[in-house]
């Protein structure tokens, strides 16, 4: 039996998963970061977990493959180091040759986007397919491209940061310092950003009534209230599946790729908005259905990153 190591690593909490060939996780470990203590702490910290998960699994280092790393920010791969990573404030630090040193096993890392589409692709909504790209709709936007069952993360580059493409030229600022950026119109902040405006201008609106009674508007109840039939809530919402239907079709056109996955916690909606985006898609896309992607939520959960970063030395 192969064993690999995935780690899961966030600005709030590590996670680290003893993973088979199967891509089951057979362990799991976790810690906060802490990231405010240093590159020195944190990476002590995680090799900390991955012993723990030998000691729990009664293997020895030599038995472990490879250590995958699913990291926040711009990994280079060439190198091994994280160039920059605004959550965990680090700045080309050596992450691969750290883990590996205090370790003793091989050791990869990609951005943590990347990781949780490669978990999808290789065991999750993804598995039937040869190229696909995940999309992660959450605070911003995440997103990971396989393309022919490779990776796609050329070193030293940040060319799937696709939440930072433009939308709408000079529209919304983005937190990158951009205008307009898809993460600007197609995320659960740019949501919630919209649903206070809307609820100022609609005093008479369920959104204004949730926050009247002390409720800070959020993705789900945005979309509840647009479900149970709020006028104000359910332009909100149609809009934001239509700008986010026509960012899928950008992806479409560039990448021809057979399936976008959704992740992030707006993949809980389910079928009937996979159905919505993929008709938008259609619509939207060069030559129409003939080139359209199918459009699934993704099936991981949080279980995606761990497993992706754990399968990195296979498809690198």
């Amino acid at each position: 039996m192969k064993y690999t190591i995935g780690i899961d690593l966030g600005g709030t909490n590590i996670v680290a998963g003893l993973v088979n060939e199967k891509g089951e996780i057979l362990e799991k470990a976790a810690a906060k970061t802490q990231s405010e203590k240093g590159f020195a702490f944190v990476t002590e910290l995680m090799a900390q977990l991955v012993k723990e998960l030998l000691t729990r699994a009664k293997l020895t280092p030599a038995e472990v493959s490879s250590i995958g790393i699913g990291s926040p920010g711009t990994a280079d791969k060439s190198t091994g180091n994280i160039i920059f990573s605004n959550n965990l404030g680090w700045h080309d630090v050596p992450l691969v040759s750290t883990i590996k040193e205090k370790t003793g096993i091989d050791t990869y890392v990609a951005n943590d986007a990347d990781c949780a589409a490669l978990g999808e692709f290789a065991v999750g909504a993804g598995k039937k397919y040869n190229s696909m790209v995940m999309i992660t709709i959450g605070t911003g936007v995440g997103s990971g491209v396989v393309l022919d069952g490779k990776l796609f993360a050329p070193a030293g580059s940040s060319a799937t940061e696709l939440g930072h493409t433009t939308l709408i030229a000079g529209g919304e600022s983005c937190t990158c310092g951009r205008k307009g950026c898809v993460e600007a119109y197609v995320s659960f902040s740019a949501l919630i950003r919209d649903g206070n405006r809307a609820a100022d201008a609609h005093p008479e609106s369920m959104l204004a009534e949730l926050r009247a009674k002390g409720q800070a508007l959020n993705g789900k109840n945005i979309f509840d209230c647009a479900k149970e039939g709020d006028a104000v809530a359910k332009e909100l919402v149609n809009r934001f599946i239509d700008l986010m239907g026509q960012f899928f079709a950008n992806v479409g056109n560039s990448f021809g790729v057979k399936l976008i996955v959704v992740g992030g916690g707006i993949s809980k909606e389910g079928q009937w908005l996979a159905d919505r985006l993929r008709e938008i898609v259609v619509r939207e896309m060069y030559v129409g259905e003939r080139f359209a992607p199918a459009i699934a939520m993704a099936t991981l959960g949080n279980d995606a990153g761990v497993i992706g970063a754990a399968m990195l030395e296979q498809y690198q």
